[in-house]
């Protein structure tokens, strides 16, 4: 009887580790990798531009705090963090994710650190140490909402997680009477903060603000307009024993942006700043706060911050309202809850645990921003520098329009429509409190940075309206639109002459398309048939000398055809070359093709644009997924005829451009652009043209995959794409049946989406000539 117990309780207990692996697989946040493209380095890429440039720091979806280690400050390092980087300088509490151009925010850093106290982080690989630390690479971990690494130097465990507007760290010390947590509240990843306050409310508890200006560098090193105060309201779990700020004196003549913050001189100022013990308040150009403790071996000490851009009381509320005790396991726990949610929007079956995690890890990358900039009373900060609320929607920032507009954006309408509405209502209402007639380009913090070129707001404003989110003053977006494209548009003469004539014409010609598509929804017929009009300008660019675009000079000549021809950098183009650029033509893929020469011609044209690629998919010539310009262009291969190349190529692209490493993003992650690129083709279905309703169908990576549908903007639950007979080698289909009738066409209506239902795919591992070209 009791070998049968015994037996018996065996059985259990083995039913029992199965039912929670089981239960652990259902976690869709364990399939999140954050060190997934989390590197700015140059060499690995083989161009400036770096990798992924992500940050594995604990966040929450959309959320306005980032907790995350920093190791580098200054360069093109816009995250503030490489993997490679052997020593971590401290852990901020705000982040950009995959940017280039000197990045901005890392605000806040805190850092745990022992024996005598260092007023300079120092520099990677110097022999002025400084408070940075190496790290121990086999203890740093990242999950969601969760980052962790063994500080060596000071042999302290530091480990941090994040609710949307508020942050928690963690710090294991070992046995010491100088054990210390200090903040350094100058620190900016792309520069400074210029002036900074702090003041010690009582015995475990400081509160301040660090105002970042364009004189300190920051975003664009300036030229990015940024603009911003961070609050903060923080509390330690251990009273202060021994406390101070340490202060450096910055001359008032001394430049500040990034390369002067990075010179010896500045650095040697901030070396020699004063060290003011028991100071209760202090103001100043680099400031720096710090509470040092006596410490048992393995003894924990906390921190927990409040952030806000609107004041330290709502620093302190979004504090308190968010994290009210010191249960680091429960603020972590409620993190995962809130990314398992976020993730639920897309369920996938099938595929390695490597697609898995490629998967959700693309989709986490996507639902970092546009964050949200709102306290959690809803006060936000208006572009007027006056405190703004208002409960019609959730204010957002953080608008990289050059990139999302392409796949980030429409693949929100899909799975996140109200988002898409707080955007375009977050554009509208900055650009009323600025008093400005157009729309944002590229929008950081309310500022108006001029980044890149364009009018992507106006395609995001036209694919949503097409789409039915129409929940934003029309009129208004209208008028912003109209200015737009009048204020930044092909002149008279049908083009753009200057040193990115090929780019600009081309896009300006798109996103005055897109002002026909909402005239046209809103019944302004002759503006309509004007911007239709203006549409066509891109064929003012192309040479049918060279039968291809060249940038072209305000006396209708053209330039000096170059040796290199239509594969020369920066030839009328804006990072890409002729060949990359002049496929986007979204808006007129018939006209565009007549005009190379017919569609043979263009197909093998095409496919030389593809096989010409390396096998890494690295930065190159040719199609170049490393950058945005390029996005659409396997999907062309759908207006042709030829749509078994789209499911070939995409494939490729899916396998080859993407994989579970820290150097699995080809290029810069920009802003959720290149994970939701993925998304969308993974599951097997991309717009060539945001404005219109139409996707491209491709070939699935997954076995099948459901989307959840919102039901405000749908008139279904869910649209699953399935697939029969899936895999690595069966990447064509054969034939497909929507809804439970047979579907010849190779594209999908965003209203066939929305009413739900399933489109199953038969796959095969030779090409069907004949599906998809009804």
């Amino acid at each position: 009887m009791k070998r049968f117990t015994y037996f018996l309780q065996f059985i259990i207990l083995c039913f029992i580790c199965v039912y929670s692996t089981a239960q652990k697989e259902l976690q869709l946040c364990d399939y999140i990798n954050p060190f997934i493209g989390a590197s700015t380095n140059e060499g690995a890429a083989g161009i400036y531009h770096g990798l992924g440039k992500t940050f594995p720091g604990a966040c929450t979806p959309y959320g306005l705090v980032q907790v995350s280690p920093n190791t580098i400050t200054g360069g093109d390092n816009g995250s503030g963090y490489s993997y490679e980087h052997k020593s971590i300088e401290g852990f901020a509490f705000t982040q950009m994710s995959g940017v280039g151009w000197y990045g901005d925010l890392g605000n806040f850093l805190v850092m745990p650190t022992c024996g005598k106290i260092k007023t300079t982080a120092g520099k990677e690989n110097s022999s002025d140490s400084g408070y940075r630390s190496s790290y121990d690479k086999r203890t740093e971990k990242a999950s969601a909402g969760y980052y962790t690494a063994f500080l060596t130097k000071y042999q302290i465990k530091a480990e941090m997680t994040a609710a949307p507007h508020s942050g928690i760290l963690r710090f294991t010390f070992p046995e010491g009477d100088q054990s210390r947590i200090q903040i350094d509240l100058a620190r900016r990843v792309g520069g400074t903060s210029v002036l900074q306050d702090v003041e010690v409310v009582n015995g475990n508890t400081i509160q301040g603000w660090m105002k970042c200006t364009p004189d300190g560098g920051g975003w664009g090193n300036g030229d990015g307009n940024a603009d911003y105060t961070v609050f903060f309201y923080a509390e330690f779990s251990k009273p202060f024993k021994k406390f101070g700020v340490w202060s450096a004196d910055i001359p008032d003549n001394l430049e500040r942006k990034r390369e002067d913050v990075e010179s010896s001189k500045y650095q040697d100022k901030i070396r020699a700043a004063k060290i003011l013990e028991s100071v209760t308040h202090q103001e100043g150009k680099h400031v720096g706060f710090y509470s040092e403790f006596t410490t048992n071996k393995n003894e924990q000490v906390l921190l927990k911050a409040g952030i806000s851009f609107v004041s330290i009381e709502g620093a302190k509320n979004n504090l308190l309202t968010e994290i009210q005790d010191w249960n680091f396991n429960k603020v972590h726990q409620q993190a995962r809850d809130l990314w398992n949610t976020a993730l639920s929007k897309i369920q996938i079956n099938g595929g390695s645990k490597d697609q898995k995690i490629v998967f959700y890890t693309s989709l986490y990358h996507t639902m970092i921003d546009p964050r949200i900039f709102e306290d959690v009373d809803g006060n936000y900060p208006g572009g007027d520098l006056k405190i703004h609320q208002n409960k019609k929607f959730t204010k957002r920032t953080i608008f990289s329009g050059w990139d999302v507009f392409r796949s980030q954006m429409p693949l929100q309408t899909i799975i996140n429509p109200s988002l898409v509405s707080d955007m375009i209502n977050s554009l509208i209402t900055l650009a009323g409190e600025k008093n400005k007639s157009y729309l944002e380009r590229w929008e950081f913090l309310n500022a108006y940075s001029g980044c890149m070129i364009g009018n992507p707001a106006v395609s995001v404003i036209a694919d949503a309206y097409v789409k039915g989110i129409r929940n934003f003053d029309l009129n208004k977006a209208y008028d912003l639109a109209v200015n737009s494209v009048r204020l930044f548009g092909n002149r008279s003469y049908g083009y753009t002459a200057d040193t990115l004539s090929i780019s600009r014409t081309l896009e300006y010609a798109y996103f005055d398309w897109c002002v026909s598509r909402i005239a046209k929804g809103l019944k302004k017929t002759a503006d309509e048939a004007y911007y239709a009009k203006r549409g066509q300008y891109y064929r003012n660019v192309f040479d049918k000398e060279v039968n291809w675009f060249r940038p072209r000079k305000s006396d209708g000549t053209w330039e000096v055809w170059p040796p290199e021809g239509r594969l020369k950098q920066g030839y009328g183009t804006i990072e890409s070359n002729p060949y990359q650029q002049g496929w986007f033509v979204p808006q007129d893929i018939d006209g565009m093709v007549d005009l190379m020469g017919g569609k043979e011609k263009v197909i093998k044209d095409l496919i030389l644009f593809f096989e010409k690629v390396p096998q890494n998919m690295m930065w190159n010539d040719y199609y170049n997924h490393a950058n945005e310009p390029v996005h659409h262009v396997a999907f062309i291969f759908n207006r042709l005829g030829v749509p078994y190349l789209t499911q070939k190529w995409t494939r490729a692209i899916c396998d080859r451009a993407y994989n579970n490493s820290v150097e699995g993003l080809v290029g810069n992650e920009d802003v959720g652009q290149m994970s939701a690129w993925y998304i969308l083709a993974s599951i097997g279905i991309h717009p060539i043209c945001p404005g219109d309703t139409r996707y491209e169908i491709t070939s699935p990576v997954y076995k099948s995959a459901t989307i959840k549908l919102d039901t405000v903007y749908s008139k279904g639950k869910y649209f699953t794409i399935k697939t029969v007979n899936n895999s690595k080698q069966n990447v064509y289909i054969q034939h497909a049946i929507l809804n439970g009738k047979a579907y010849n066409r190779c594209y999908l209506d965003h209203y066939d989406l929305m009413n739900g239902g399933m489109l199953e795919l038969f796959m095969g591992s030779k090409p069907n000539l004949n599906w998809g070209r009804g």
